[in-house]
């Protein structure tokens, strides 16, 4: 089989942070979030193309969730959510993501101002304002307000999702669980979720682990002939 990569494939290939997510579990404390590292091995088709980590941080009253990946001479990319979390609720406060693919490079910028009902975003001198909706998040911290939610044992019907173009309803589901063998080797026992799409085409699953609070385990991503995806190689 020949293997290819054109430029926007590449841009899926290092921006594949988005597709994170935690789940399903026992009741949970108001302050459940807890400060975690994790490194993957990031996969497009059945090759091996680079790592990827996740990083969970806390400064002062502030959270800040890190995605960062880098496939060798080819590209990079970080995406940077920073948010306040009270009584199982997260509040987005901004975010942000660099992509650099060969010579080119692109910035995404989103500031949440609640008290003014609205989303500020910018692309490529592109300027947006969006309406902000309340619980709004944004791709990243989404995943673990979802854990948050499924540790207290209900998903809502939809989340508030922006990211610089509009505010749009997604839906995750529960699948069942299934033992998944990690890249370092371990066989986790763990929760599967679905993030539904409008496409038929186009397919996410996530495994989590209620034995490292839900961390993710496996994502997969289906999208028309092209998947991606991540393994866990470890965790502190």
């Amino acid at each position: 089989m020949t293997f290819t990569l054109n430029k926007n494939t590449i841009t899926k290939l290092v921006a594949i942070g988005a597709l994170s997510l935690s789940t399903f579990g026992m009741a949970s404390l108001s302050h459940a979030l807890s400060p975690f590292e994790a490194t993957y091995q990031f996969t497009y088709g059945n090759k091996k193309m680079g790592d990827a980590t996740r990083k969970l941080s806390k400064i002062g009253n502030q959270w800040q969730y890190q995605f960062s990946s880098k496939i060798p001479v080819i590209g990079s990319a970080t995406e940077t959510s920073k948010f306040g979390f009270q009584n199982g609720l997260i509040t987005s406060d901004s975010y942000q993501r660099r992509t650099k693919i060969l010579i080119h490079s692109d910035t995404v910028n989103m500031n949440f101002n609640p008290s003014q009902k609205s989303i500020t975003t910018s692309r490529k001198d592109q300027n947006r304002t969006l309406t902000w909706k309340s619980g709004v998040l944004d791709d990243l911290n989404a995943e673990l307000q979802v854990r948050e939610d499924l540790k207290k044992g209900a998903l809502k019907s939809s989340y508030w999702i922006a990211d610089y173009k509009e505010v749009e309803a997604r839906k995750f589901v529960k699948e069942g669980s299934e033992k998944v063998k990690a890249a370092n080797g371990k066989i986790y026992d763990t929760v599967k979720v679905r993030l539904k799409h409008d496409r038929a085409t186009k397919n996410t699953i996530f495994w989590l682990a209620p034995s490292l609070d839900y961390l993710p385990i496996k994502v997969t991503h289906q999208d028309d002939d092209q998947s991606y995806g991540l393994l866990l190689k470890a965790s502190k």
